[in-house]
């Protein structure tokens, strides 16, 4: 049995106008400055209040939860829109129904609380997808390992077997913590070359381009 690991947001969906959008409503909520898309994009993929603590003045850091709370105001919101988005990427699904099988379980670590991931996962019609969902709600934020070391846990596969699918350095670190290979995309949020400079093993051009980069991996031992 091998484990396939992917990133959500900015490695399966296209998120950021909506990553963007609920933290600059955050932000002014509580009349501060809101962040650049720039700085947002750095930050996507740890949990949302280290991202917030990221993202403040050094003197605003304890206005964290705060405005951690309108965040999720506002998303929640924007998900009652009825012209909300947060499409997929380009070849998503055709490979994730490539690498389904008896031998390949499929799993999430994200920095997305599970309320919100379970909602995307049911909007895209792929609830029924992944054997285990890893969150901040019951792990530490990456790139600890946390969030590896239980999927794997869950599962029952082990690092060698395991491949993680993403497109931040906190992706990278949490592999390389987790002594699981990754491999890195090159649409999300962070840019390719720091990817492989924080460990991936290679940089996916396009989701056509995994089924066969897993099977190298895991053959490789």
């Amino acid at each position: 049995m091998r484990l396939l690991m992917f990133d959500f947001d900015g490695t399966l969906v296209d998120s950021q106008a909506n990553i963007v959008h609920c933290m600059t409503s955050a932000f002014r909520a509580e009349n501060l400055p809101p962040p650049s898309p720039q700085q947002v994009r750095r930050i996507v993929g740890l949990s949302l209040e280290l991202a917030i603590e990221a993202l403040l003045p050094g003197g605003e850091v304890h206005l964290a939860p705060t405005v951690a709370m309108h965040y999720r105001e506002a998303f929640f919101a924007r998900r009652q829109m009825p012209d909300f988005q947060e499409p997929l990427y380009d070849g998503a699904l055709e490979a994730l129904d490539r690498l389904a099988g008896p031998e390949t379980l499929l799993g999430i670590a994200t920095g997305k609380n599970l309320r919100g991931l379970r909602a995307a996962l049911e909007r895209h019609g792929l609830a029924d997808r992944f054997a285990t969902l890893q969150t901040p709600d019951h792990n530490p934020s990456k790139p600890h390992p946390g969030m590896l070391l239980k999927a794997m846990a869950e599962t029952g596969c082990t690092p060698e077997r395991t491949v993680l699918v993403g497109d931040t350095t906190f992706d990278m670190e949490m592999a390389g913590h987790a002594s699981v290979r990754a491999l890195g995309v090159s649409w999300g949020y962070h840019a390719p070359e720091e990817l492989s400079d924080r460990g991936a093993v290679a940089i996916l051009q396009s989701f056509r381009e995994l089924p066969a980069a897993v099977e190298r991996i895991v053959e490789a031992g």
